[in-house]
């Protein structure tokens, strides 16, 4: 029985720390200004905006939580230590986007039908001001390691707000030449639907990694059937393959070998395959020689398909037969 190792990333998460930092900065600074002009000029649109940009300073806020929360080592309980926090964060960022965009849509229909006052000059100025800020904290963002769905889930909130910005200043410029109200309302569902895409993408990443499912680039029946083409192997079963976050990949499998063979050597060979050729560095094996005396009980409680060698053991079953 052997467990590999090997996590890594192109970016340390010292540097994201750095990176969504600075983003941060940017975003509670260019909010307390937004507050400060929407109270002095009586703009309720600058106001909620500020609001949304509070969301995203939340948003940033969570995910270096996340990261200080992740960096921490396995401790009692706590065999992983805390790296599914991430997730959580990357959740609780997609909800919000989820959430965000449902406002979004009913502010909009309310706006179409009865479109309140809109001065144009002020929206543009903001919407140009916002665009330049947002532009400079997406920079900061995307430098960090995005496969990582919390910071992930950061990049969509800050992204979205850029968009929301572009909207907002395309929509004062058409109020201010044409005086058309309803241009704010219909750039709000723009938005909504780059926050409603963000959102169901980061909520569905997020729930793969807590139901334990596969990562999406490996398919767990195409991997059983290749580790029974590794020379020696009679069978695999209890193939398990997930992730424990993001871009953090882990496999686990019993594996039955031919009698007289050399377990330790053909389970080097089946871990270089998992790490070649689908980066699976963390993998943990029970590998036993197959018995004729074992029969095709060998484990009373086995979990999902068993994959037989197609020659040494009889022909393979159908993927989607049990163990059992």
């Amino acid at each position: 029985m052997s467990a590999g190792h090997g996590h890594g990333h192109g970016v340390s998460a010292a540097a994201d720390r750095k990176l969504l930092s600075g983003a941060l900065a940017l975003i509670v600074g260019f909010m307390i200004a937004e507050v400060i002009v929407g109270l002095a000029a009586g703009s309720l649109a600058l106001v909620t905006d500020a609001a949304h940009m509070l969301t995203d300073a939340i948003a940033i806020a969570l995910a270096l939580l996340a990261i200080r929360l992740a960096a921490k080592p396995p401790a009692g309980g706590f065999t992983y230590g805390f790296k599914r926090v991430e997730i959580l964060s990357a959740q609780a960022n997609g909800t919000t986007l989820l959430l965000l965009a449902v406002y979004f849509v009913y502010e909009a229909v309310s706006r179409l039908i009865h479109p309140p006052e809109v001065k144009g000059a002020l929206v543009l100025i903001t919407g140009v001001v916002g665009i330049v800020v947002n532009l400079f904290a997406t920079w900061l963002i995307s430098k960090a390691n995005r496969s990582s769905l919390n910071v992930e889930g950061a990049f969509q909130h800050i992204l979205n707000d850029l968009f929301a910005f572009v909207a907002t200043a395309i929509a004062g410029l058409v109020v201010l030449l044409t005086g058309f109200a309803r241009a704010d309302a219909i750039a709000a569902f723009v938005v909504a639907v780059l926050m409603l895409k963000a959102g169901v993408s980061l909520v569905r990443d997020s729930g793969r990694i807590f139901l334990e499912a596969a990562p999406i680039a490996i398919d767990p029946q195409s991997l059983g059937a290749e580790l029974c083409a590794v020379e020696g192997v009679v069978e695999v079963h209890d193939l398990h393959v997930w992730e424990i976050t993001s871009g953090e990949p882990a496999a686990s499998a019993h594996v039955l070998v031919a009698e007289g063979l050399d377990c330790h050597q053909i389970r080097i060979r089946i871990e270089e395959v998992l790490a070649e050729r689908h980066h699976l560095t963390h993998s943990t094996l029970q590998v036993d020689h197959a018995t004729a005396s074992q029969g095709p009980e060998h484990c009373s409680d086995s979990h999902g398909v068993v994959h037989r060698a197609v020659t040494g053991a009889g022909p393979a079953p159908d993927p989607a037969s049990p163990h059992h």
